[in-house]
């Protein structure tokens, strides 16, 4: 049983990054105590690392913090940005904020052609300039040392100019009152962009709903869809369905457009 929980705790690690003895304990269904044994051998043979009151792989506590938040939820967010793309057609413009679900929408999108980027992420532009015949505008600014984004002034003054067919932006947390973030500069680039699209979409996964975030970026009647791996709580489906947003549920191969109200 214990190898089976060592096993069950790296995989763990793995796909959601550093988690609190507490987590892991509720994850589990062990004490906190057998945790802490499982942990203290995890770590003597060198496959975990303890820090700041938690504990991750060791492999993956020298990455950079985005690369580290890549790997949370990363089914999740790989089965969102998939349902997404399938609603974007060769030749389309679009626009997409800085953040990891939308990183890996920008994979998702290796497929398409022709398309017209901007973007303040400079892994999204990275990943789809000179692809397919992409056309990439990136923001400028002060560029992020944690998440590789342009912010401030410079960036806001620059996608102001431009119209989209689909802006899409990524969130730190959800509830009924509508989308937050925990990074004043993060939230206004995100309002702005999504005043630049024709249809207007937030890729969140569930792990996001019901959090409060700092900085709010808008309510539900600013979106047309919230692409998402699991229904939300009911009090954030029925503000969805009032502000008139979409659910797609990325659930099965196939997007699902779900019914509120």
């Amino acid at each position: 049983m214990s190898s089976k929980r060592h096993g069950a705790i790296l995989k763990l690690l793995e796909g959601r990054g550093s988690l609190s003895v507490t987590a892991l304990s509720q994850e589990l269904g062990v004490s906190t105590e057998t945790v802490r044994r499982d942990i203290r051998a995890l770590v003597d043979t060198g496959a975990a690392v303890r820090v700041h009151g938690a504990v991750g792989l060791a492999g993956q506590m020298g990455e950079a913090p985005f690369d580290r938040r890549m790997r949370e939820n990363a089914e999740a967010k790989r089965r969102i940005a998939r349902a997404m793309a399938q609603r974007i057609a060769d030749g389309a413009s679009l626009m997409l904020d800085t953040g990891t679900t939308t990183s890996f929408l920008a994979r998702e999108l290796l497929g398409h052609r022709r398309l017209t980027v901007v973007t303040n992420s400079s892994d999204v532009a990275r990943t789809l300039a000179t692809v397919n015949g992409n056309r990439v505008f990136m923001a400028g600014g002060e560029l992020r040392g944690d998440s590789g984004a342009a912010l401030g002034a410079s960036a806001l003054a620059f996608i102001r100019d431009f119209t989209v067919e689909h802006s899409i932006i990524s969130a730190g947390a959800v509830d009924a009152g509508g989308v937050m973030d925990f990074d004043l500069h993060e939230a206004e680039f995100a309002r702005v962009a999504l005043g630049c699209g024709a249809r207007r979409a937030v890729l969140t996964d569930a792990s996001k709903f019901g959090r409060r975030g700092f900085i709010r970026v808008g309510g539900f009647d600013l979106l047309d869809e919230v692409v998402t791996d699991r229904p939300p709580p009911t009090d954030v489906a029925q503000a969805m369905a009032s502000g008139g947003a979409a659910l797609v549920l990325a659930e099965a191969a196939e997007p699902q457009v779900a019914a509120l109200g």
